[in-house]
Protein backbone atom coordinates (compact mmCIF):
# COMPACT_ATOMS: atom_id res chain seq x y z
CA UNK A 1 0.00 0.00 0.00
CA UNK A 2 1.61 3.02 -1.59
CA UNK A 3 -0.78 5.60 0.67
CA UNK A 4 -2.57 4.54 4.35
CA UNK A 5 -5.74 4.89 3.88
CA UNK A 6 -7.78 8.33 5.09
CA UNK A 7 -8.31 7.63 8.93
CA UNK A 8 -4.83 6.35 9.21
CA UNK A 9 -3.68 9.57 7.32
CA UNK A 10 -5.28 11.66 10.00
CA UNK A 11 -4.41 9.85 12.98
CA UNK A 12 -0.73 9.72 11.93
CA UNK A 13 -1.12 13.84 11.46
CA UNK A 14 -2.38 13.95 14.74
CA UNK A 15 0.33 12.35 16.64
CA UNK A 16 3.14 14.31 14.11
CA UNK A 17 1.75 17.66 15.45
CA UNK A 18 1.37 16.59 18.92
CA UNK A 19 5.24 15.46 18.72
CA UNK A 20 6.43 18.60 17.33
CA UNK A 21 4.26 20.79 19.64
CA UNK A 22 5.75 18.92 22.88
CA UNK A 23 9.29 18.50 21.70
CA UNK A 24 10.35 20.08 18.15
CA UNK A 25 13.45 19.44 16.41
CA UNK A 26 15.97 19.41 18.82
CA UNK A 27 18.63 21.44 18.62
CA UNK A 28 21.40 18.34 19.26
CA UNK A 29 19.48 16.91 16.59
CA UNK A 30 20.12 19.72 14.03
CA UNK A 31 23.51 20.10 15.08
CA UNK A 32 24.34 16.55 14.56
CA UNK A 33 22.68 15.79 11.03
CA UNK A 34 20.68 19.23 10.37
CA UNK A 35 17.45 19.11 9.21
CA UNK A 36 15.03 17.74 5.88
CA UNK A 37 14.79 21.21 5.22
CA UNK A 38 18.47 22.49 5.16
CA UNK A 39 19.11 19.50 3.23
CA UNK A 40 16.90 20.45 0.80
CA UNK A 41 18.51 24.05 0.66
CA UNK A 42 21.45 22.43 0.46
CA UNK A 43 20.47 21.01 -3.35
CA UNK A 44 18.62 23.83 -4.03
CA UNK A 45 21.61 25.80 -3.72
CA UNK A 46 23.29 23.26 -5.76
CA UNK A 47 20.94 22.95 -8.55
CA UNK A 48 20.79 27.21 -8.99
CA UNK A 49 24.83 27.23 -9.21
CA UNK A 50 24.41 24.27 -11.91
CA UNK A 51 21.89 25.65 -13.76
CA UNK A 52 21.27 29.09 -13.36
CA UNK A 53 24.15 30.38 -15.70
CA UNK A 54 24.76 34.18 -16.33
CA UNK A 55 25.70 34.04 -19.87
CA UNK A 56 21.74 32.49 -20.55
CA UNK A 57 19.15 34.18 -21.64
CA UNK A 58 15.89 35.12 -19.98
CA UNK A 59 13.66 32.29 -21.98
CA UNK A 60 16.75 29.77 -21.16
CA UNK A 61 17.06 30.83 -17.49
CA UNK A 62 13.07 30.02 -17.09
CA UNK A 63 13.20 26.86 -18.82
CA UNK A 64 16.34 25.76 -17.04
CA UNK A 65 13.96 26.78 -13.41
CA UNK A 66 11.44 24.68 -14.47
CA UNK A 67 13.46 21.68 -15.04
CA UNK A 68 15.73 22.46 -11.54
CA UNK A 69 11.72 22.17 -9.63
CA UNK A 70 11.06 18.94 -11.50
CA UNK A 71 13.97 17.28 -10.16
CA UNK A 72 13.98 18.82 -6.99
CA UNK A 73 10.64 17.09 -7.02
CA UNK A 74 11.34 13.99 -8.50
CA UNK A 75 14.35 13.37 -5.96
CA UNK A 76 12.23 14.40 -2.97
CA UNK A 77 9.33 12.38 -3.67
CA UNK A 78 9.77 9.52 -5.28
CA UNK A 79 12.45 8.58 -2.30
CA UNK A 80 9.60 9.45 0.29
CA UNK A 81 7.16 7.16 -1.80
CA UNK A 82 8.87 4.34 -1.46
CA UNK A 83 10.17 5.14 1.96
CA UNK A 84 6.17 5.26 2.50
CA UNK A 85 5.58 2.20 1.26
CA UNK A 86 7.76 0.06 2.61
CA UNK A 87 6.70 1.87 6.80
CA UNK A 88 3.11 1.72 6.19
CA UNK A 89 2.99 -1.99 6.49
CA UNK A 90 4.11 -2.49 10.09
CA UNK A 91 3.44 -0.66 12.96
CA UNK A 92 6.96 -0.08 14.07
CA UNK A 93 7.06 1.45 10.33
CA UNK A 94 3.60 3.73 11.57
CA UNK A 95 5.32 4.98 14.22
CA UNK A 96 8.85 6.09 12.51
CA UNK A 97 6.34 7.91 9.71
CA UNK A 98 4.55 9.84 12.54
CA UNK A 99 8.37 10.90 13.61
CA UNK A 100 9.33 11.67 10.00
CA UNK A 101 6.07 14.25 9.51
CA UNK A 102 7.11 15.85 12.79
CA UNK A 103 9.87 17.07 12.37
CA UNK A 104 8.27 18.93 8.76
CA UNK A 105 6.23 21.06 10.93
CA UNK A 106 7.66 23.72 12.48
CA UNK A 107 4.37 24.74 15.16
CA UNK A 108 7.33 24.69 18.28
CA UNK A 109 10.11 26.10 16.40
CA UNK A 110 8.18 29.18 15.60
CA UNK A 111 6.35 29.40 18.59
CA UNK A 112 9.61 29.24 19.97
CA UNK A 113 11.59 32.34 17.54
CA UNK A 114 8.79 34.75 18.06
CA UNK A 115 9.15 34.41 21.49
CA UNK A 116 12.53 35.01 21.63
CA UNK A 117 12.00 38.56 19.50
CA UNK A 118 9.64 39.60 22.54
CA UNK A 119 11.92 38.36 25.24
CA UNK A 120 14.72 40.41 23.72
CA UNK A 121 12.91 43.70 23.44
CA UNK A 122 11.87 43.52 26.88
CA UNK A 123 15.45 42.21 28.51
CA UNK A 124 17.60 43.84 25.89
CA UNK A 125 16.13 46.73 23.97
CA UNK A 126 15.52 47.79 20.40
CA UNK A 127 19.32 46.07 19.77
CA UNK A 128 18.71 42.90 21.00
CA UNK A 129 14.79 42.89 19.06
CA UNK A 130 16.88 43.49 16.18
CA UNK A 131 19.27 40.82 16.19
CA UNK A 132 16.04 38.27 17.68
CA UNK A 133 14.08 39.23 14.59
CA UNK A 134 16.66 39.07 12.19
CA UNK A 135 16.51 35.09 12.39
CA UNK A 136 12.97 35.30 10.63
CA UNK A 137 12.51 37.67 8.22
CA UNK A 138 14.05 39.10 5.52
CA UNK A 139 13.91 43.05 6.35
CA UNK A 140 16.94 45.14 7.08
CA UNK A 141 16.66 45.04 10.95
CA UNK A 142 18.46 48.59 11.32
CA UNK A 143 16.05 50.52 9.93
CA UNK A 144 13.29 48.85 11.94
CA UNK A 145 12.21 51.14 15.73
CA UNK A 146 10.42 48.50 18.58
CA UNK A 147 7.17 48.78 16.93
CA UNK A 148 8.58 47.48 13.38
CA UNK A 149 10.49 44.88 14.84
CA UNK A 150 6.82 43.76 16.65
CA UNK A 151 5.34 43.73 13.72
CA UNK A 152 7.87 41.65 11.91
CA UNK A 153 7.29 39.32 14.30
CA UNK A 154 4.15 39.06 13.86
CA UNK A 155 3.70 39.16 10.57
CA UNK A 156 6.45 36.56 10.37
CA UNK A 157 4.31 34.32 13.08
CA UNK A 158 1.34 34.67 10.38
CA UNK A 159 2.52 34.00 7.50
CA UNK A 160 4.65 30.84 8.88
CA UNK A 161 1.39 29.64 10.90
CA UNK A 162 0.06 29.09 7.04
CA UNK A 163 3.72 27.74 5.56
CA UNK A 164 4.93 25.92 8.48
CA UNK A 165 2.21 24.32 10.44
CA UNK A 166 -1.06 24.48 8.63
CA UNK A 167 0.46 23.63 4.67
CA UNK A 168 2.34 20.82 5.33
CA UNK A 169 -0.24 19.08 7.46
CA UNK A 170 -2.67 19.62 4.49
CA UNK A 171 -0.66 18.29 2.02
CA UNK A 172 0.03 15.20 4.71
CA UNK A 173 -3.63 14.65 4.82
CA UNK A 174 -3.96 14.95 1.36
CA UNK A 175 -1.05 12.79 0.20
CA UNK A 176 1.10 11.39 3.01
CA UNK A 177 4.87 11.98 3.60
CA UNK A 178 5.92 12.98 -0.45
CA UNK A 179 3.03 15.14 -0.65
CA UNK A 180 4.47 16.93 2.89
CA UNK A 181 8.05 16.46 1.65
CA UNK A 182 7.09 18.08 -1.96
CA UNK A 183 5.25 21.02 -0.05
CA UNK A 184 8.30 21.87 1.77
CA UNK A 185 10.46 21.88 -1.32
CA UNK A 186 8.41 23.78 -2.72
CA UNK A 187 8.41 26.25 -0.26
CA UNK A 188 11.96 26.16 0.43
CA UNK A 189 12.71 26.50 -3.63
CA UNK A 190 10.42 29.73 -3.24
CA UNK A 191 12.28 31.33 -0.44
CA UNK A 192 15.67 30.49 -1.92
CA UNK A 193 15.22 31.52 -5.58
CA UNK A 194 11.89 32.47 -6.11
CA UNK A 195 12.90 36.43 -5.76
CA UNK A 196 12.14 39.17 -8.35
CA UNK A 197 16.24 39.55 -8.23
CA UNK A 198 18.21 39.69 -11.68
CA UNK A 199 19.35 36.08 -11.19
CA UNK A 200 16.17 34.97 -10.06
CA UNK A 201 13.91 36.46 -11.83
CA UNK A 202 13.30 33.78 -14.46
CA UNK A 203 15.09 31.08 -13.03
CA UNK A 204 12.89 31.37 -9.40
CA UNK A 205 9.76 31.67 -11.64
CA UNK A 206 7.83 28.19 -11.57
CA UNK A 207 9.18 27.85 -7.85
CA UNK A 208 7.49 31.54 -6.98
CA UNK A 209 4.45 30.36 -9.08
CA UNK A 210 3.90 26.86 -7.79
CA UNK A 211 4.63 27.98 -4.60
CA UNK A 212 1.87 30.11 -4.62
CA UNK A 213 -0.35 27.65 -6.32
CA UNK A 214 -0.03 24.90 -2.86
CA UNK A 215 -0.27 27.37 -0.59
CA UNK A 216 -3.84 29.17 -1.53
CA UNK A 217 -5.94 26.26 0.27
CA UNK A 218 -3.62 26.21 3.44
CA UNK A 219 -3.46 30.28 3.56
CA UNK A 220 -7.30 30.80 3.85
CA UNK A 221 -7.56 27.20 6.43
CA UNK A 222 -4.90 29.67 8.95
CA UNK A 223 -7.41 32.74 8.45
CA UNK A 224 -9.97 30.61 9.47
CA UNK A 225 -8.27 29.16 12.43
CA UNK A 226 -6.96 32.60 13.53
CA UNK A 227 -10.44 33.80 13.73
CA UNK A 228 -11.60 30.92 15.18
CA UNK A 229 -9.31 31.84 17.90
CA UNK A 230 -10.35 35.01 18.42
CA UNK A 231 -13.64 33.31 19.84
CA UNK A 232 -11.63 32.35 22.62
CA UNK A 233 -9.30 34.39 23.29
CA UNK A 234 -9.91 37.40 25.34
CA UNK A 235 -10.00 41.12 24.28
CA UNK A 236 -10.13 39.72 20.42
CA UNK A 237 -12.46 39.71 17.60
CA UNK A 238 -13.82 37.26 15.21
CA UNK A 239 -15.76 39.88 13.39
CA UNK A 240 -13.19 42.08 13.05
CA UNK A 241 -10.91 39.64 12.04
CA UNK A 242 -13.25 38.58 8.63
CA UNK A 243 -13.82 42.26 8.61
CA UNK A 244 -10.22 42.88 7.55
CA UNK A 245 -9.48 40.03 6.38
CA UNK A 246 -12.40 40.28 3.36
CA UNK A 247 -10.88 44.00 3.37
CA UNK A 248 -7.67 43.73 2.80
CA UNK A 249 -6.28 40.38 2.92
CA UNK A 250 -6.18 40.90 -1.11
CA UNK A 251 -4.06 43.88 -0.75
CA UNK A 252 -0.50 42.07 0.25
CA UNK A 253 2.19 41.62 -2.49
CA UNK A 254 1.53 37.95 -1.87
CA UNK A 255 -1.51 36.52 -3.04
CA UNK A 256 -1.45 34.09 0.13
CA UNK A 257 0.35 36.02 3.25
CA UNK A 258 -2.30 38.66 3.57
CA UNK A 259 -4.79 36.45 4.62
CA UNK A 260 -3.61 34.85 7.90
CA UNK A 261 -2.46 38.13 8.33
CA UNK A 262 -5.13 40.18 7.99
CA UNK A 263 -6.80 37.97 10.08
CA UNK A 264 -3.98 38.49 12.99
CA UNK A 265 -4.50 42.21 12.34
CA UNK A 266 -8.02 42.27 12.72
CA UNK A 267 -8.38 39.74 15.49
CA UNK A 268 -5.97 41.72 17.33
CA UNK A 269 -6.94 45.27 16.53
CA UNK A 270 -3.25 45.55 15.12
CA UNK A 271 -2.12 47.33 12.04
CA UNK A 272 1.02 45.30 9.84
CA UNK A 273 2.75 45.30 7.47
CA UNK A 274 2.97 48.68 5.70
CA UNK A 275 6.57 49.99 3.91
CA UNK A 276 10.02 48.42 5.19
CA UNK A 277 13.57 47.74 3.55
CA UNK A 278 14.91 45.00 1.60
CA UNK A 279 18.67 45.48 1.01
CA UNK A 280 18.99 49.35 1.54
CA UNK A 281 15.75 49.73 -0.34
CA UNK A 282 12.22 50.94 0.97
CA UNK A 283 9.32 48.96 -0.22
CA UNK A 284 5.73 51.10 -0.31
CA UNK A 285 3.32 48.24 1.14
CA UNK A 286 0.10 48.87 2.10
CA UNK A 287 -0.73 48.34 5.72
CA UNK A 288 -3.00 45.93 6.65
CA UNK A 289 -5.16 46.12 9.80
CA UNK A 290 -6.96 49.72 10.85
CA UNK A 291 -5.71 48.85 14.60
CA UNK A 292 -2.65 50.63 16.53
CA UNK A 293 0.59 50.31 14.80
CA UNK A 294 3.15 51.54 17.58
CA UNK A 295 3.10 47.55 18.51
CA UNK A 296 5.50 46.34 21.30
CA UNK A 297 6.26 42.98 22.73
CA UNK A 298 3.43 42.31 25.03
CA UNK A 299 1.53 43.04 21.31
CA UNK A 300 3.94 39.80 20.31
CA UNK A 301 2.97 37.89 23.24
CA UNK A 302 -1.29 38.45 22.96
CA UNK A 303 -0.36 37.44 18.44
CA UNK A 304 1.63 34.14 20.18
CA UNK A 305 -1.08 32.90 22.22
CA UNK A 306 -3.91 33.85 19.28
CA UNK A 307 -1.30 31.50 17.08
CA UNK A 308 -1.39 28.87 19.75
CA UNK A 309 -5.16 28.73 20.04
CA UNK A 310 -4.85 28.32 16.25
CA UNK A 311 -2.93 26.08 16.66
CA UNK A 312 -4.66 24.11 19.15
CA UNK A 313 -8.28 23.95 17.27
CA UNK A 314 -6.17 22.77 13.91
CA UNK A 315 -5.23 19.90 16.17
CA UNK A 316 -8.72 19.23 16.98
CA UNK A 317 -9.92 19.22 13.61
CA UNK A 318 -7.23 16.83 12.32
CA UNK A 319 -8.26 14.55 15.47
CA UNK A 320 -12.01 14.75 14.58
CA UNK A 321 -11.57 14.11 11.06
CA UNK A 322 -9.63 10.85 12.23
CA UNK A 323 -13.27 10.08 14.45
CA UNK A 324 -15.20 10.66 11.38
CA UNK A 325 -13.04 8.79 8.96
CA UNK A 326 -12.13 5.90 10.73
Amino acid sequence: MLLPDLATRFALLAAALLIDAAVGYQQALYLRIGHPVTWIGALIGRLDVWLNRGSMGLAARKAAGIGALLLLLAITAIPAMIVQSVLVSHWLGLAALVILASSLSAARSLDRHVAAVATALETGGLAAGRAAVAQIVGRDPQALDEAGVARAAIESLAENFSDGVVAPALWFALLGLPGMLAYKAINTADSMIGHRTPRHEAFGWAAARLDDLVNLPASRLSALLLTLAACVLPESSPRAAMRIVWRDAGTHRSPNAGWPEAAMAGALGMKIAGPRAYHGTVGDFAYIGDGRADLTAADIRRSLWLYRLATLIGWSLVLGCFWAFR
